[in-house]
């Protein structure tokens, strides 16, 4: 029997600011891909994935979980010594949640109890966040447990608040000459020294401040915009999205992308924002005309997600 496949995941909204209880929107994407396989060949990068899950297999054996979310390690273990590793084209460090695919598909394939990804109640959800969260601590020093659940559901899913999250319907996307793409800043990124960041910043009362009256205003109305698709107050907003990253979060950006960030807000061809947490990996565009946006990107690897 094959393994599913489980989608990296993107953050279109909400970076650090769901930490500080800013809504989120975040949703799957195909174009990466994992899944759990055996073995047949000796290449070295199933080897090194099948010593990392046995290091993760030690962690999970000492996690207590709750008995509805109870996984079969000796069974995981066993799989392990057979060969098992994890067949992912997903790129690390890119922002587009490497490790959730990974704690998504042992989820799935070793819980005790199945669960239906497509009967999962809201309150479930919350629950299994949790999990995943514990699950996914030993990659990151400290998770949510939203990437892996993006990666588990395969929908996408609207963070209300840090209590309350529910799978959202996004409007349809169609061929118009708008686009959100990807931009490769041409480093990985590591998650834990951005968190680190901004929990410093977070010291300062300014800094508090401004996240919570200017950066998650401007958040939550973009998300709100987007999911009823008016274009013209979601662009008016991004804007004020992107200028407040610019000032704010300059530790977070990729000295590649300064220049472009600035070019595309003195222009107003496109704006930009972090995709995750910055420090590198990939950088989230949004343009009304794509084709003038790329024009102006030259130079740069670009992957366009969505049309509208």
């Amino acid at each position: 029997m094959t393994n599913p496949l489980f989608y990296a995941k993107i953050i279109l909204f909400g970076e650090y600011g769901m930490i500080e209880d800013s809504q989120g929107l975040v949703v799957p994407y195909s174009f990466y891909k994992g899944t759990l396989k055996f073995s047949d060949s000796d290449s070295e990068f199933e080897k090194k994935s099948n010593f990392h899950l046995q290091k993760y297999a030690d962690y999970l054996q000492n996690l207590s979980l709750p008995e509805q979310f109870k996984l079969d390690i000796n069974r995981f273990n066993e799989d392990i010594s057979n060969g098992l590793f994890f067949d992912s084209n997903i790129p690390q460090g890119y922002g587009v949640g490497s490790s959730g695919a990974l704690v998504a598909a042992i989820f799935e394939k070793y819980c005790f109890t199945k669960h239906n990804p497509n009967s999962i109640s809201k309150d479930d959800l919350k629950n299994i966040k949790a999990v995943f969260g514990e699950m996914e601590s030993y990659f990151h020093g400290k998770s949510s447990g939203m990437d892996p659940l993006i990666c588990y559901m395969n929908l996408p899913i609207l963070i209300e608040n840090k209590e309350n999250l529910d799978k959202v319907a996004i409007p349809k996307g169609e061929k118009g000459k708008g686009a959100i793409f990807l931009i490769d800043s041409g480093i990985t990124g590591e998650t834990g020294p951005m968190i680190q960041i901004f929990f410093e910043k977070m010291k300062t009362e300014g800094f508090r401040k401004t996240l919570k009256e200017e950066f998650i205003r401007y958040n939550n109305a973009c998300i709100d915009s987007f999911l009823k698709k008016d274009m013209n107050p979601f662009f008016r907003n991004l804007k004020k999205l992107s200028h407040w990253a610019y000032e704010h979060f300059r530790p977070m950006i990729p000295e590649s992308i300064f220049n472009i960030w600035k070019k595309g807000l003195d222009s107003n061809a496109y704006y930009l924002k972090l995709c995750g947490s910055g420090g590198g990996g990939y950088i989230l565009g949004f343009t009304k005309d794509y084709e003038k946006a790329e024009q102006m990107l030259e130079g740069f690897q670009k992957e366009v997600i969505y049309r509208f």
